[in-house]
């Protein structure tokens, strides 16, 4: 008999304006300028897409929270570049800037966010607004302190809703809902968004990580990786579908694929025998061969 092949575990990274932890297979990420609320910059912006990217690539990792450090989750975009902080080309008014180059770098990030394979948990501990709140949408679950307040204030800084949150935010809260935050731009607290569904749920300041941790734990303790990873690409990218033959579709061919697999032996062997599950799949090797289904779009 072959041996087992050995999870693949790289070395937790380390950055300048995010930390990185790791305690019983979940990864903590901590944005970290708390002197500044921990307002947004082009490092921060990099530092967490390789986060991400750490985190897909580490069989460790079984889901991932995003919290704040100090008092604030995000205050949103760092401002000290002063009027031509959204000017991301730096270009002349009189200039055209060419379509094709232009990136919002939110955009990036949340786009990388909707790519992962791990499961996100925000756990907002303080204020997050603009890209502070953006920066979550394509997370899977958002719980926030009693104490935070949320605001897409674009409208109110000249410009409009960026990290493609015109596309999650709807599907998240609504039309409605949507349009009246991003309309207004005002800043609202905790308990409107919970009223809103923007938030799953509101905890006392020092019980809003650990709230996060238990539902990452359940995740990380009783599921398969494999079935997570496919699961969250399901969901997500079945928003965009015109008709439900599309899900049925990648249903049927992900649970023929899957049910051949150790995951599914093991799921219902232990289910049978009445003790905890030991899954084995790992999503650096073993996601089926439907996966991924889609085809990637270009930024043309």
């Amino acid at each position: 008999m072959s041996n087992p092949v050995a999870p693949n575990v790289p070395a937790l990274p380390t950055f300048t304006e995010i930390i990185c932890e790791m305690e019983e297979r979940v990864l903590t990420i901590t944005l970290n300028r708390p002197d500044k609320l921990n307002a947004f910059t082009g490092t921060m912006a990099q530092e967490l897409m390789a986060a991400y990217d750490f985190a897909d690539h580490c069989d460790e990792v079984r889901a991932v929270i995003v919290t704040g450090a100090g008092r604030g989750f995000c205050a949103g975009a760092d401002l000290s570049g002063g009027a031509k902080t959204f000017d991301y080309g730096k270009t002349a008014r009189t200039e055209a800037p060419d379509p094709e180059t232009v990136r919002d770098r939110g955009g990036l990030v949340t786009l990388r966010a909707f790519k992962c394979n791990k499961p996100l948990i925000a756990a907002i501990n303080g204020p997050a607004v603009g890209i502070g709140i953006t920066m979550t949408l394509p997370m899977d679950i958002r719980l926030a302190s009693t104490e935070a307040k949320m605001g897409f204030v674009f409208a109110r800084r000249g410009i409009v809703p960026e990290a493609a949150s015109s596309w999650f935010l709807p599907r998240i809260v609504g039309i409605s809902q949507a349009a009246e935050w991003c309309m207004t731009g005002r800043v609202f607290s905790a308990e409107e968004a919970l009223a809103g569904r923007l938030v799953r749920s509101l905890h006392a300041p020092d019980e809003l990580l650990a709230a996060a941790r238990s539902i990452a734990l359940e995740i990380a303790t009783n599921t398969s990786a494999v079935s997570v990873a496919v699961t969250r690409q399901m969901l997500w990218r079945m928003l965009g579908a015109e008709h439900p033959m599309e899900a049925h579709k990648v249903e049927s061919w992900a649970v023929l694929q899957l049910g051949k697999g150790p995951d599914a032996l093991e799921g219902v062997q232990s289910f049978l025998e009445k003790r905890p599950a030991a899954f084995t799949g790992s999503t650096t090797r073993d996601l089926p061969a439907i996966y991924p289904w889609w085809d990637e779009p270009n930024f043309s």
